[in-house]
Formats: C-alpha cells, structure tokens, sequence
C-alpha cells in the first residue's frame, strides 16, 4: 500500500457509460441522450418526408424517407422495376450534405426542381451520392439541418456512449413486437445480429439472472443490466487489477505507473490531469482517483488509439522542397469505375481531394463543341468536361488540405482547345492557378508545400525559352506523343494493349478526337506550367549529372520496377533532387492497382493509384498519408532526402493480438452466419521487412473474441514500414473473407495497451467494431 494515499471514496460507485436512468428503453432514448427531442428538424425527420431521388434514368418517384427511433438510421422504399424493398442508411456514414444544385448528378438531372428544393447526401466511402429533391423548401431545409445536427451529435460521441447506442438500436431490431420488453427467443436473435453464437444453457442462465420479475421478459433495469453484462470486458478489468491492487481503486501514483508503461508522459501532474478528463465519479475524481468504469473511457477515448494523435495535425517540416515529401496521388481520376467502361464524374475529383489527394490526372481530348473533355480515350468510359473539372478543383481543392494541388495533364488537344483549357484554367482558378516562379525563390529550385499553400500547379509539357508570341506554333524537340506512351518501352505490352483496344472496338466504334496537332504545345498552355514540367526521361546518368529539379518525368509501374531493379541506390539519388511519378499499366482492364510500397521505398514521390479501386494497396496509400494531418504530403525519412545516409535504427516489433470487439456480421441475411475471425499483422516496407503472421480463428464469435497471441517482427528500415492490421473470417472450405482493416505508418504507432477502429474495404467507419493489442517497440 503507498504511504499518504488519500482515504478511498464511499461504497457509492459510479454508473457505467452504458448505464441508463432506469425504467423501459422508449423510442426516442438516442435522441434524448442528444438532447434533440424537441428539435423541429429531427421532429419532422422522424415524421417522415416524401423526397424524390434523381437519378439519371427514369422518372423520379416520391418515396417516404423516415428517421428511425436511434437517430442513426434513415429508412426508405427502394427497389427495382415493380420489386419494392425497404432501403437504409446510417447517418454515421454520410460524409457530408450539400445544399441546392451543388452536385454532378443535380446539375445533369435535377433543372426540373426548384434549387432550394434540393439536397445531396455524400457518403463515406465508394456509396454514391444520393441526389433529393423536396416537395418545398421547408422540407428540404428541414432535413439540411436535421442531417447536419445529427452527424455532429453522433460524431461527438465517445466510444462508450458509440457502443451504448449500436447495442440499443441492435435491441430495437430484435424486439418484433415492438413492446419494449425482450423474450428469451427474442435476446437469441439479438445475440445472432450482434455476431455471437452463445451457448443455449449460458445464455438462458445469464437472461434468468437479469429476469428479476419472474416474468420471462426482460425490460427497464433488467434489460439494461443484461446489456452491461453483455458489454463488458474482463481483459479491461484484469488489466485495471494488476495496476490497482486489491482494493480495485487507480490512485493517481498507481495510474502514473501505468502511463509511464504505456510509453506517455508519466507525471503526477499527468495522472492527475487524466483522472480529471475520464473520471465518472465525482467523489473519486475529486479525491484524484480512477474507478474501473474511468479506466475504460480512457482506453476506448483518442488518447488510448493505437495512433499517435499528436500526427492527427501537420505535424512535420514543411519547408523543405517539393521532392523531399511523399505527395498523395491519383491515377485516372476522373473515373469512377473501371478505365473501359466506367462513368467519368466530377465527384471523383471531389472524392479524391476530400481524401487528401494532391495530384489528379485529367486525361484531356478533343470536345465537339470546341470544349476540351475528359475521359480515357479509346474506351467506353463516359465524358465530362474540362471546365467542369476546374470549377470541381477549385471548389474543393483546399477544403481537407492547405497545401498545393498538381495538375497532371495529359493532353490529346490541339492547339485551339489547349488554349483554351489555359483559358479556363485563368479564369476558373484565378489566383490560386500558379503562373509565374515564386518571387524571391531561385526559378530552377522547386519550392517547398509551405511557400505553395493555396496554389494549384499544372505538370505539362513547356515551350523551350525564349517565350513565343501566342499566335506562333512551335513543337517540341521530341517528336514523341504523350510521355506516358514513351515509357512504354517494352514492345509487347504495346502490342498487347493495341489487340485489347481492338477487341473494344468490335463491340462499339470508338473515335476520339485527337487533334493532329496534338503533339505541339500552345503558348497558353506552356505559359501556366512552372515547377512540374514534364519531359521524357533522360536515363538516370545524364540526369544525376545534369540534374533539373523543375523538369519530372512519369514512369510506368513496370518501366519504375525496371529501374529499381537496375539502379536502386541512383534512382533514389535523382528523387533526391527532383520529382517523378509513377502510374498503373495501361493494361488493367479493371483498374486494379500495384503495391505502391516498393515505389515509395526509392523516394518516388507521385506514386498514382486508382482511388476508386479498394483494396491492400489503397489501404497502404491511406496509412501512409494518415499521418502529418493528413494533408497529403509525408516528409520523406531522411535517408531518402539526402542519400546515403546514416542507416535507420533496427527494431523488433512485439504485437500481442488481445481481443476484438464487435466485429460486423458479414451474411445479414442468414440470420445463424457468424463469423470465425482471425487477425492478420502485415509489415510493409523494404524487402527484408515485409512479412506477414497471423492468429489463430475463434469459432462463432465476432462479437467478443479473445486470443493473447503475440506475434514478432524485425525491422532493418521502420522509418518506411507501413503496419496492417487485417481481421478476417476463416473458412476452411474456401477464401477467407475480409472483415475489417486498418493501416498506419509504425513510427505513427503507439505503444502500450491500444485501441484500433477497423476500417471497411472502401476506408470507411465499422463503428463500432475494434482490435484491442498491446505493441511494444525495442531497438537491436
């Protein structure tokens, strides 16, 4: 026992997250605990509204939209042809709403509606929009505001108060008589929606144990007590006990203990400070002491994610020059499917941009009109305009990040429409389009992501000085077409793509419109390309000698493997100095993506990807730039800013695989499917540290498993490892199916005991699913 520890508080205990205030769970409890019963917007929300969803084909028809009781989800009729079925939506997955016209699919479609009678819905992940249209304004107005109090309530939330509110709507689903009290045969079905296969005997003997009254039903303090039960965690109250001793109280010098383990700042003052932010009770907190119930809200808040959230801010120098940061970037922007048939939008740029993108492609063709469009030629793939997709980047180009957008052009355009994209890139981005070198900064050093805040750059093709007067025609001394062509340098991949495009064409005649001057450059054009000008690469020996930090080049994933292969140590060297992208083989039909890993292990800085393609290496992109704020821009480890330096520290890595905690049901629609999970750690980085181990799986439990395996990694270079975590469902019989991910650069990880929020292929919230570990990180 420590000397002078203050007298512990009366037996009074404080009430668990998930307690409520007694007496039977009403319709409406969720919106209560939100303080937005009385709200106008969210009474008329749950009162229902008829709205119009416009889509591109068919006659909107009015459809009943409806709140549910949890303020999280919202109901509605959908279907197909004369099949009607009832369609909803979580209002934790919308990432944002728009007021009037302010989409791709109301601007196409929705002119018949009053602007004010209109709205968009645009959720996480790859969902589409949902595009409504109101009977007045009034109603449009109310669900606007309705949505918008909604999505902050819930994303206030703490984790306790995320799980409390998953588990009551879960029991709303389960009572089918909707009487507020719960059957045996009712709290099976629940147990079989929440992904836990309970033993019959255990789980009618813990329902008799709440079932004060005798009745066979469960309701008011009953139910909530069985909730409690259910919620609880026995690895969380271990845990507490070892650090609290017998008497099952945290005092602060106990508690300090415990953060100095878990790696933080392990003051008194510290401790303190934590008792004070996570403590339920009064009593205890006023005496600085921790019950269990303070404990967990401190391990399920931020400050017990397994992220360091210190890096949830720009957090790095950025100061440096543009080719010493990784730069978020996409490939085939525009699509939002695959490259041979898939839909071109607008809202693919605005996706990719609200995700951190930096760099987006615009492949630019010929329009009839005399208006440049966008799409990949040669294909199916519908068409938008140029101009549309600058007024997109200037809407959102600086919404999720301050720093610069890149522009990358690949121009199919005569002289006349190339003039006229420069135009409309004048006009459209006025001052944030970047047209003249920075004053003061040498005009053949890039500048650095600070100095170019706010400003968008254009990578294109540049005239060689001196400048010529518009009216003049000049081509460049490369008589190549596009540089994207000029790498592909392997004849039968050309080949290969040719027959391909053939076979396209059988099936529909393709002619897109590229000019036959579309290999020279107009002065317009040239005129607004300043520190990306893209020229054919030089090879690496000329370029370390004659380096040209303005000038990059592009390079296809096989062209870029090629290098890599052959001149690893020089290509780092020359990303050293100046910037070079790297895009995904023309080949992949489907737009599937490459390990971006292997790219960013030489300092590649533009390494493209297709955003609308889910999947590992997607994941990978995303824990590389979850870091720095996620502004789009990773300062580069500093062997790769100035080679060859000091080698990087070795590291053993130490992951103790606890427990996961309601993990999503992956067959809703047979009710006895239940999941057999297992977790998977990944390292990616340098080729000597990918590796790969794995759990063993838990049968019928997705709701509490518990494994306390440790898996073990050494790390030659941890300044570039990337670490997946991947849960998946084990089936002996076939594939495994993925269940939930999440991906973070190691040295943004914590050690210690750590939560860690899974994610869903497309990157979106399981809420309010999670892996519980412990990771401890030890230098060789």
């Amino acid at each position: 026992m420590i000397c002078g520890r203050k007298p512990r508080p009366a037996a009074e205990q404080p009430r668990s997250p998930s307690d409520g205030s007694g007496g039977p769970r009403r319709p409406g409890r969720a919106l209560k605990k939100m303080g937005l019963t009385e709200d106008e917007d969210i009474q008329r929300m749950l009162r229902g509204s008829l709205l119009r969803k416009i889509k591109s084909r068919g006659v909107p028809r009015e459809r009943l939209f409806r709140l549910q009781e949890d303020g999280a989800t919202v109901c509605f009729e959908g279907g197909f042809g004369h099949v009607r079925s009832q369609q909803s939506f979580s209002v934790m997955h919308i990432e944002g709403v728009r007021e009037g016209h302010q989409s791709e699919g109301l601007r196409k479609y929705g002119a018949a509606f009053p602007e004010r009678h209109c709205f968009t819905l645009v959720f996480k992940g790859k969902r589409k929009n949902l595009d409504l249209a109101a009977r007045g304004e009034e109603d449009a107005h109310h669900w606007v505001q309705g949505l918008t109090k909604l999505m902050g309530r819930l994303q206030a939330m703490s984790q306790p108060e995320k799980l409390d509110h998953w588990i009551h709507g879960v029991l709303q689903r389960a009572d089918r008589n909707k009487d507020n009290k719960m059957s045996f045969r009712e709290v099976k079905s629940m147990l079989r929606m929440i992904n836990i296969d309970m033993d019959d005997v255990y789980a009618y003997k813990l329902f008799k144990e709440c079932d004060r009254s005798g009745n066979e039903r469960l309701e008011g303090r009953e139910l909530e007590e069985f909730c409690r039960r259910l919620l609880r965690r026995p690895e969380l109250e271990e845990l507490f006990g070892r650090y609290s001793g017998e008497d099952h109280v945290l005092s602060a010098e106990e508690l300090r203990d415990f953060l100095r383990d878990q790696g933080e700042d392990a003051s008194l003052r510290q401790a303190r400070a934590v008792i004070r932010a996570y403590e339920l009770n009064e009593k205890a907190r006023q005496q600085d002491l921790m019950m269990l119930d303070g404990f967990m809200m401190y391990l399920l808040s931020a400050a017990g994610d397994i992220l360091n959230q210190e890096h949830t801010k720009v957090h790095q120098d950025m100061s440096q020059p543009l080719c010493h940061y990784f730069i978020s970037s996409s490939h085939n922007t525009y699509l939002t499917r695959n490259q041979i048939g898939g839909t071109s939008s607008t809202e693919a740029y605005v996706r990719a941009l609200m995700a951190g993108c930096r760099c987006v492609e615009l492949d630019c063709w010929e329009g009839s009109d005399g208006e440049p469009i966008v799409y990949h030629g040669h294909t199916l793939t519908s068409k938008i305009l140029f101009r549309d997709v600058i007024e997109s980047i200037r809407d959102y180009a600086f919404k999720q990040s301050p720093y610069p957008v890149i522009l990358s052009l690949e121009n199919h355009c005569g002289l006349e429409q190339q003039a006229t994209m420069a135009r409309h890139m004048k006009a459209i981005l006025g001052d944030m389009l970047l047209t003249q070198p920075l004053e003061g900064q040498d005009p053949h050093d890039l500048p650095s992501p600070e100095q170019l805040k706010g400003k968008v750059l254009v990578k294109g093709k540049k005239l060689p000085e001196p400048w010529h007067e518009p009216q003049s025609v000049t081509s460049l001394p490369d008589p190549e077409e596009e540089e994207e062509e000029e790498e592909e340098e392997e004849e039968d991949e050309k080949l290969q793509e040719r027959s391909s495009r053939r076979s396209l064409q059988s099936l529909q005649e393709i002619k897109p419109l590229q000019a036959k001057d579309a290999s020279q450059v107009a002065p317009e054009l040239s005129a607004v390309v300043v520190y990306c000008q893209a020229v054919p690469f030089p090879g690496l020996a000329h370029a370390l000698r004659h380096p040209r930090p303005c000038e990059m080049s592009s390079f296809s994933e096989r062209k870029a493997r090629k290098l890599i292969k052959e001149a690893g140590p020089a290509l780092v060297r020359y990303n050293a100095r100046q910037l070079s992208r790297v895009y995904p083989l023309g080949l992949k039909m489907n737009s599937s993506n490459y390990n971006p890993q292997e790219m960013w292990n030489v300092g590649c800085q533009l390494v493209a990807l297709n955003f609308q393609t889910p999947g590992y290496e997607m994941d990978l992109n995303a824990g590389r730039f979850l870091g720095n704020g996620c502004c789009g821009y990773v300062l580069k480890p500093p062997c790769l800013r100035s080679p060859p330096g000091e080698g990087p520290r070795r590291l053993a890595l130490h992951v103790r695989v606890i427990t996961a905690q309601q993990l999503p049901k992956l067959n809703r629609e047979k009710g006895s499917s239940i999941v057999d999970p297992f977790v998977r750690v990944e390292i990616h980085g340098v080729p000597a540290d990918c590796s790969r181990q794995q759990t063993r799986h838990k049968l019928n439990n997705g709701f509490n498993p518990r494994w306390e395996e440790t898996l073990s990694f050494q790390l030659r270079a941890p300044e570039l490892a990337l670490v997946r975590f991947v849960v998946e469902d084990y089936d002996s019989t076939s594939c495994n199916d993925f269940v939930g991910q999440f991906t973070l650069p190691l040295a943004s990880m914590r050690e210690g005991y750590r939560h860690i929020h899974l994610l869903s292929k497309d990157g979106a919230s399981l809420s309010p699913a999670t892996l519980f570990v412990h990771v401890r990180c030890k230098s060789l």
